[in-house]
């Protein structure tokens, strides 16, 4: 049959053909026959009249063939509707400009209720939202949407949803993944010290320590094995990680609890934990990665990483100093050898640069010189708070052409160079963070907690939070590698400004490596006396400064939150960092904060006695730092929104604190 009708419509068109070839040799004729128009012009025209009308019949005839191909049978759409409407599955169809439905099947109105004129979002919320694992909520039941674009009649675009209900597949798909196994790390951080100086006591702490471990893993059904001494491994299903992260791991605090010798020395641990997704190699990989970041950030707490993010609890106590020369020795060999195989080094601290990313800059500078490969150091030329260090150190031959912008520096980049960070590891916070996605190969040289993981992991990551100041950490690599005579004295000076700046005179955050690095800067020609002609203050930031002093609030009877008053510019921080630190000597104030507005930002700046952790409080707010002393930077508020942030901020964690000591009341 479609045979047949295939060649009646070949013959119909022949015919058509034929007929519109007749009537343009008529029209030619009698166009030749009554003017004098030429007889090639007339056969010319005659041709593109009869291809020109082939043409369209054919495109006329081809449309006319695909539309009735769109157009389905009455019997087809009869059938196609009354299996949609009786779809055991619940479907809708809505304009694809609206959220109104205009319909709805059996199945959708025996377990919605009519539907049409509603809102599909009134119906159903979105649980998960990515690509390919989209899931409807309505009822307490989970739906799998297929969706699909149609044309109307009214050539209007309408989408159809048919949804599957999988509630019971998501449920049974959640429980087998909460039976998959998750690994812990965990160790034990400060049981060697009390081996040192208690160690009648440290049989005594090591088992009441392993016993509580042991009684936490029980709880869950865990197993906990100790794979070197005071270092545990720990295997649990991750469907227990939830009740670990509803109490905050409370067996942090619990560990924390047990005290040894007659100074009350409390014993603390860091985990490190991974719930995600992959082989339990990749598992183990990513827990042990979990437990370095908690130890660079200091210890006694827990990192918890699954797919979605990286959680992080604990780390209520201050960091003992516990670094050794040997651990410096290692590291600056490490850095000598990454320096001699790159072709040129490029060095870079953080935004708004204080003395002590200057001066380690200018440390890691001379142990590029003294490997003999090219070095610069990024800085911005237009804060005036580096001017002086500048040009202190513009007079030294070696430093003639070493400082450069981070346009510059991107111009130096090559396939080997090597970019060493100083004084900083969040991201964020980079100098140039342009450099860091560009260079291959980096090394990172910083003493305070650390954030987050790098998406590509550094050669070297050398973070000390115990440490008072970067400057610190390089004059101590420097001892280990420099000869005698190799450091010039101006170098000196700058990372013993560094020094002096972040332990704010020697006054905090000190240990005997803080004064053990003073001493090596000493002997290589640090004057304490020429240092100080750096932190004098010019009379303009000096009535700044006196702005925060006259407002003043005391939130919460215990925190000292300043303003600058009325209306008046900053350039940079340094007035409000001042303010904070003499905030501390009021009575009553266990912590303070100078809040300080410079162009487009909001800085705040915070001081702790000791007892609150101004570090946790302010990563809240995007920031960091140390346990009593930390900082941060808001964009696009003003500094009375940015008191108001930091007021919450403040409620949060002393409910979490107060949370804490009611758990073990």
């Amino acid at each position: 049959m479609k045979n047949k009708q295939s060649g009646i419509f070949a013959t119909l068109d022949l015919l058509i053909t034929c007929a519109m070839a007749v009537i343009v040799i008529i029209f030619d004729t009698a166009l030749f026959m009554f003017t004098s128009v030429h007889p090639a012009f007339v056969g010319v025209f005659s041709v593109a009249v009869l291809v020109a009308c082939t043409a369209a019949y054919y495109i006329i005839r081809k449309s006319a063939l695909l539309k009735k191909k769109r157009t389905p049978a009455p019997e087809t759409v009869s059938v196609l509707a009354g299996a949609v409407v009786d779809l055991p599955y619940p479907a809708f169809i809505l304009p694809e400009d609206s959220d109104r439905i205009i319909w709805c099947n059996k199945e959708a109105a025996r377990l919605f209720g009519e539907s049409r004129s509603r809102k599909f979002s009134e119906l159903f919320s979105t649980l998960e939202g990515e690509e390919g694992d989209i899931r409807l909520g309505a009822q307490e039941r989970r739906y799998a949407p297929v969706s699909y674009t149609s044309e109307g009649g009214d050539m209007r675009a309408y989408k159809v949803f048919i949804l599957h209900d999988v509630t019971e597949y998501d449920s049974e798909v959640e429980t087998l993944r909460g039976k998959e196994s998750a690994v812990a790390y965990i160790t034990v951080d400060n049981l060697d010290e009390l081996l040192n100086y208690e160690q009648e006591d440290y049989r005594s702490a090591s088992g009441e320590t392993e016993k509580k471990l042991r009684e936490w893993a029980t709880s869950s059904g865990a197993v906990l094995k100790e794979y070197q001494q005071d270092k545990y491994i720990m295997l649990f299903e991750r469907s227990h990680l939830s009740e670990f992260t509803k109490n905050g791991f409370d067996i942090l605090d619990k560990i924390r609890d047990i005290r040894v010798g007659t100074n009350s020395i409390p014993l603390t641990v860091s985990m490190g934990v991974c719930a995600m997704e992959g082989t339990p190699l990749e598992r183990e990989k990513a827990a042990q990665s979990a437990l370095d970041t908690a130890l660079q950030r200091g210890g006694d707490q827990a990192v918890v990483k699954t797919d979605s993010s990286v959680d992080i609890f604990g780390g209520k106590t201050k960091i003992p100093q516990k670094r050794t020369k040997v651990k410096a020795r290692v590291v600056a060999n490490e850095l000598v050898s990454c320096i001699s195989s790159s072709s040129n080094v490029i060095i870079m601290g953080h935004k708004y640069a204080d003395f002590d990313a200057f001066g380690a800059c200018v440390g890691l500078a001379r142990l590029c010189m003294f490997c003999g490969v090219p070095v610069n150091i990024v800085t911005d030329f237009k804060d005036p708070n580096l001017d002086r260090c500048r040009e202190w150190m513009g007079r030294e031959k070696d430093y003639k052409s070493v400082f450069i912008d981070s346009d510059s520096a991107m111009d130096l980049i090559e396939s080997d160079t090597l970019l060493i960070i100083a004084d900083v590891n969040n991201r964020m916070q980079f100098e140039c963070t342009a450099l860091a996605d560009h260079c291959t190969r980096v090394c990172v040289v910083d003493h305070h907690r650390k954030t987050a993981d790098y998406e590509r992991a550094p050669l070297i990551t050398y973070i000390e939070p115990a440490a008072s100041a970067a400057s610190e950490l390089v004059a101590e690599m420097l001892e280990q590698v420099l000869p005698q005579d190799a450091l010039l004295s101006s170098e000196a000076n700058m990372m013993m400004a560094g020094i002096l700046l972040d332990t704010n005179q020697f006054t905090k955050n000190t240990g005997t490596r803080t004064f053990s690095a003073a001493l090596y800067l000493r002997g290589r020609g640090a004057d304490v006396g020429e240092v100080q002609e750096l932190f004098k203050t010019e009379l303009a930031d000096f009535q700044r400064e006196l702005k925060f002093h006259s407002n003043v609030e005391i939130y919460r009877d215990i925190a000292a939150i300043a303003t600058a008053e009325g209306e008046c510019t900053f350039k940079d921080k340094i007035p409000a960092a001042k303010a904070a630190d003499k905030l501390l000597t009021v009575e009553g104030v266990k912590a303070s904060f100078a809040i300080v507005p410079i162009g487009n930002e909001v800085h705040i700046s915070a001081r702790s006695t000791g007892t609150i952790n101004v570090q946790l409080l302010l990563e809240k707010l995007k920031g960091g730092g140390h346990f009593d002393s930390a900082g941060t930077r808001l964009e696009g508020i003003t500094a009375l929104e940015a008191a108001d942030m930091l007021k919450a901020a403040i409620d949060s964690y002393l409910n979490e604190n107060n949370q804490d000591k009611g758990d073990k009341k």
